[in-house]
């Protein structure tokens, strides 16, 4: 009994945070920079891997929702929170991290990117560091063919979690921001030590975006 009563809590739980987690996301007033990049590649047909830290994501994963994405959430009980969020967003939820799960994770991302999903990533979750680029973005576009768009995010109004990325949340009707790179296409002859590089360059250039985002 004991146990079906937990069951039924959770569930009550899951269902009032999703439609706490709708209401708040509804509440923004979003700007979109460099929106025309998104609307090139959907005109074209074209999928994409989109990159954001793991602390601004709320944004870009309700930005994105509905739009034939593939994501990438770790194995924890926080994953499991965000899977069933993004499954009532219609992503197709991929399990596993760097620390555990990752190769196979991976080599899923490359396929579902290779057969005309949009890939999404948290490049520092999901234990960070903060704001550090890992590889599996980068490595899933050189794989695939396909090209990595950056999305910096900013919110006039938010709390910090006490969380290892200070975590954000925004508050009801504030002012959101997502700029968006231009595509950054990953030749799949590029040597190890070049790929290195690439990741660099997309590690600073997504810091850069961010400190623009915040300028609201």
């Amino acid at each position: 009994m004991k146990k079906v009563k937990q069951n039924i809590l959770r569930l009550l739980g899951n269902y009032f945070l999703k439609s706490a987690i709708n209401l708040l996301c509804k509440s923004l007033k979003i700007e979109k920079i460099n929106q025309e990049v998104i609307n090139v590649l959907q005109r074209k047909n074209q999928n994409y891997v989109l990159a954001f830290w793991h602390s601004t994501m709320l944004l870009p994963w309700y930005v994105h929702r509905n739009q034939n994405f593939a994501a990438l959430t770790s194995l924890s009980k926080d994953g499991d929170l965000l899977a069933r969020q993004l499954k009532s967003w219609n992503y197709k939820v991929v399990r596993g991290s760097s620390s555990k799960g990752g190769d196979i994770a991976l080599g899923i991302m490359v396929d579902l990117a290779k057969n005309k999903y949009s890939i999404a990533i948290t490049p520092d979750g999901p234990k960070g560091p903060v704001r550090q680029f890992k590889a599996g973005a980068v490595v899933t576009a050189k794989k695939s063919g396909i090209p990595v768009v950056l999305a910096g995010v900013g919110f006039s109004k938010k709390r910090k979690l006490k969380s290892w990325d200070s975590f954000e949340v925004p508050k009801f009707f504030s002012k959101a921001k997502i700029v968006y790179s231009e595509p950054i296409f990953v030749n799949s002859e590029l040597s190890y030590e070049e790929t290195s590089e690439i990741i660099k360059k997309c590690e600073q250039m997504l810091n850069e975006l961010q400190d623009s985002a915040l300028n609201l």
